[in-house]
């Protein structure tokens, strides 16, 4: 079990250094690598692989997409407080908050209409 874990981190944690160190080199195309679902499909191989269950794979699928979409908003955020001169550390916190409060405000959504968050 252990010896999984140890596996999915290092895989995980590979693709995230490849596209922090492709930004360094060429900002758009390591935007590109980081804005592919990756992540997400990296994650839904293993739950896939440990579970077989199509319903909690669509159920994943479908939650991580709404994630996604509340979180969206942040990075722009970052993005236009960073241009108008804000120091990287507090247009990050900032960016932080606005991708809590899109969470904060999905979950509720999701309770309200059955949604799978």
């Amino acid at each position: 079990m252990w010896g999984q874990l140890a596996i999915k981190a290092a895989l995980s944690g590979l693709l995230i250094a490849a596209a922090s160190e492709l930004a360094r080199r060429n900002p758009g195309w390591g935007g590109l690598v980081a804005s592919l679902p990756l992540t997400s499909l990296v994650a839904l191989l293993w739950l896939w692989r440990d579970t077989h269950d199509p319903a909690r794979a669509a159920y994943f699928l479908t939650g991580t997409a709404l994630y996604v979409a509340a979180a969206l908003p942040s990075f722009l955020l970052i993005a236009a407080l960073l241009r108008r001169g804000l120091g990287f550390a507090p247009a990050f916190a900032l960016g932080c908050l606005a991708a809590m409060a899109g969470y904060l405000l999905l979950i509720w959504a999701g309770r309200r209409w059955g949604l799978p968050v």
